[in-house]
Formats: structure tokens, C-alpha cells, sequence
């Protein structure tokens, strides 16, 4: 059996951009439908969404027989959760709040087997294996690992030139939300201040020959960053859609008040 190849990772290293859908239900059954629609990849979110290991177990094999590439955020940077997200098949992992060149460093370090990291061995309990079934696992599942590290602080900017620089590091994102408030513009991730932040993150990732992802639910956020460089863009939300959607279906029945538009937020 052959290593199963990254979709996602391929897909950087062409020209055009990528559209992704957030999922953050936190079952298969909704991963699934979303899978279907055709989006280029998926975002499992472990941070977030009420996700567990077997739940994001669930959602990949959901969405495995799909074309939508799946992504998965961790929740954190803990290396024995990289190992078990590895071990249960997610190939592209997306890690928040990574700040300094030896967060990434050591997050490069806890998806690769030793000596060249730490990630222990699963063998014939990892899904990633096959089952053992891979010939070659340990030494070529780096090739298809895909790790995104995503700039979201004032200091992750301050640093963004060592982070992208960093071998191992495949693509970075930046979180517009967490961004704006820790700039202190809490709720406006459309402030001068710090779309010159998002730019130049933009401009480090090209610099470094490196992708940069955003998360832009709304059409003109969206377009404005792909016109900055930007190669994988989340432009929905799942949850989000259902809830405009469950709005708008209501308001052509009923008069209210409030309006069915995307956030700008998540």
C-alpha cells in the first residue's frame, strides 16, 4: 500500500488560490455534507469547535472519499496531541498562536520521527500507517506532512520573518480576529493598523517562498487578500451559513431585525 498522497500540500505549489469552508460542527454527518460541495479543502477545527480526537477521527473518514482537502487545527501546540492527530491520519496540520522561530522549530520537530524530531511510533495502531500497511511509513511521512503555522499576535508579526523562514514549516496563516485584538482593536480586523500587519505577513510568507492562508468570510475581505498574494482562503464558515441562512429563510416570512451578513470575525 502506498503512503497517501497530501492533496492539500500539492495544491500550494500551483498558482491558483485555494477556497476553503471552516467546519465547526464537530461531526462527520456535517463534515460530509460540507465536503460534497466542492470547496478545495476543509478546516476541521480543534480549537474552537467542541472537537475531541475520535470526533476528528470521525471527520476525516467522513471526507476521505471527497475531494476537499482536509486541514486540522490543533488546539494547541502540545507535541503528544500532534502525535495522536498523525496517528489518526491528519496529513495537514494547523497550529495557532505560534510566535518565535523555536515554537516553530519544535512544532516542525513533534511531526517527524527521530532523529530528525520526536513523534513517537504508532505502527499498527495508526490509521496514518494503514495499519501497517504502508511500506515505508516511517521514513517517507514527512513528504506528505503539511504543517501551517498561524501568525496571530502582535509578537508572531514581530517575528514572522524567523517563523516563515523555518525549515519544516510549509505555509502560514494569519488569524484576522485574534490579531485585531491583541493590536488592541478589538472586533475591527479591518483597522489600518492592522491590515498593514496582515500585508506584511503576506509579503514575509511570498519572501520566504512560503504560502500564506487567511480566514475571510466575507467576499470583498476575500478578494482584497487574494489580491495581496494570499494562496488558501477560508471564505465560509459552516455554522455561520446555517445561521444566515435560517435568518434569511425566516425574513421572508416574518419582519425582524436583524440582518443575515457573514462576520468579519471568524
Amino acid at each position: 500500500m502506498h503512503l497517501p498522497p497530501n492533496a492539500f500540500k500539492a495544491a500550494l505549489d500551483r498558482a491558483d488560490t485555494q477556497y476553503g469552508l471552516w467546519a465547526g460542527f464537530g461531526t462527520g454527518y456535517a463534515a460530509e455534507i460540507c465536503a460534497s460541495t466542492g470547496y478545495d479543502w476543509l478546516l476541521i477545527d480543534g480549537e474552537h469547535a467542541p472537537n475531541s480526537v475520535p470526533s476528528i477521527l470521525a471527520q476525516l473518514q467522513a471526507v476521505a472519499p471527497y475531494a476537499s482537502a482536509p486541514v486540522v487545527r490543533t488546539v494547541n501546540q502540545d507535541p503528544a496531541l500532534i502525535k495522536q492527530l498523525l496517528d489518526i491520519g491528519a496529513q495537514t496540520l494547523m497550529v495557532p498562536m505560534v510566535e518565535s522561530a523555536e515554537q516553530a522549530e519544535a512544532l516542525v520537530r513533534a511531526m517527524r520521527y527521530p532523529p530528525h524530531g520526536i513523534r513517537g511510533v504508532g505502527g499498527g495502531l495508526a490509521r496514518a500507517t494503514r495499519w501497517d500497511g504502508v511500506a515505508d511509513y516511517l521514513a517517507t511521512a514527512h513528504q506528505e506532512l503539511c504543517l501551517i503555522v498561524q501568525v496571530e499576535s502582535r509578537l508572531g508579526v514581530e517575528n514572522a520573518e524567523a517563523i516563515a523562514a523555518v525549515e519544516g514549516v510549509d505555509a502560514v496563516f494569519v488569524g484576522p480576529a485574534d490579531l485585531s485584538i491583541n493590536l488592541g482593536y478589538p472586533g475591527d480586523p479591518g483597522h489600518p493598523a492592522v491590515q498593514e500587519r496582515i500585508a506584511h505577513v503576506i509579503r514575509v510568507g511570498q519572501a520566504a517562498g512560503k504560502a500564506v492562508g487567511i480566514l475571510a468570510p466575507q467576499e470583498d475581505d476575500a478578494r482584497h487578500y487574494a489580491s495581496l498574494g494570499c494562496r488558501f482562503i477560508a471564505v465560509g464558515i459552516d455554522i455561520s451559513l446555517l445561521r444566515q441562512a435560517a435568518i434569511a429563510n425566516l425574513g421572508r416570512y416574518r419582519e425582524q431585525r436583524e440582518a443575515a451578513a457573514p462576520s468579519r470575525l471568524y
